[in-house]
C-alpha cells in the first residue's frame, strides 16, 4: 500500500519551519511521515531528506510546499524531480502550485505541462535567488561606501604590547610567553604580529 510523506526545508537552524509544517498537517500527514532538514542549501547536506529517499517505495506520494524546497538551483530542483519520478517512481504535489501535481495528468500531455511548469518555475526561483545575492552585495558596496564597517570591532592592543612586541622580535622571549604576557591564546599573538608587520 502506497504511502504519503511531507519533506520539510528550511535555509538555517534559526529559520522557522511551522509555514511548511501547517501546510502538510492540513494535507492530513503523520508527524512520523514528515522529514525535516535545517540546514543551508549551500552544502546542501540533507540528513532527513537521504532518509525520505531510502523508505520511499513507487506509488508513494510526497508532498512539499514549494519548488525551492527540492534544490537550491534549477538544476537540482530538476534532478531531485527526476529521481523522485523516474527512479523511485514515486508522486510529488508542490502546495503552493498545484500544477505540479504528477497524480494529475499522467497521460503524455499532462507530463508534458507538468515537466514544462516545473522548469519554468524552478527557473524563476534561481533567478530570484540571484536578484537577492546580487541585491545583498550591492547594498553592502553602498553600505561600505557610506564607510559602514563590517565584521567584528577590533580588540584594542595591550598598552603594553610594544615592550613585549620588542622583547620577542628580539628573540629574548618566545611567542607564548609573549602572549602569556599579554593575556591572549598564541594563534591571536600571531596574528596580532603579521598584521602590524
Amino acid at each position: 500500500m502506497s504511502k504519503v510523506y511531507g519533506y520539510v526545508r528550511v535555509s538555517s537552524r534559526d529559520q522557522n519551519e511551522d509555514r511548511q509544517l501547517i501546510a502538510l498537517y492540513e494535507k492530513g500527514i503523520s508527524k512520523n511521515n514528515i522529514y525535516v532538514d535545517k540546514q543551508s542549501g549551500k552544502d546542501f547536506n540533507r540528513p532527513s531528506y537521504k532518509k525520505l529517499l531510502r523508505r520511499l517505495r513507487p506509488g508513494d506520494l510526497i508532498y512539499i510546499k514549494s519548488i525551492d524546497r527540492l534544490g537550491r538551483n534549477y538544476d537540482e530542483i530538476l534532478e531531485q524531480w527526476r529521481v523522485l519520478t523516474k527512479e523511485k517512481k514515486v508522486d510529488i504535489c508542490v502546495i503552493d502550485m498545484p500544477l505540479l501535481d504528477t497524480r494529475t495528468g499522467k497521460d503524455l500531455m499532462g507530463t508534458f505541462l507538468a515537466d514544462l511548469v516545473l522548469q519554468i518555475l524552478s527557473f524563476v526561483a534561481e533567478n530570484e535567488r540571484k536578484m537577492i545575492r546580487q541585491r545583498q552585495a550591492e547594498g553592502i558596496a553602498a553600505a561600505k561606501e557610506r564607510g559602514v564597517k563590517f565584521g567584528r570591532p577590533k580588540d584594542p592592543l595591550p598598552a603594553h604590547f610594544p615592550e613585549v612586541y620588542g622583547r620577542w622580535k628580539n628573540g629574548e622571549i618566545n611567542g607564548v610567553t609573549a602572549a602569556a604576557e599579554l593575556g591572549m591564546p598564541p594563534s591571536t599573538f600571531r596574528y596580532k604580529v603579521k598584521h602590524l608587520e
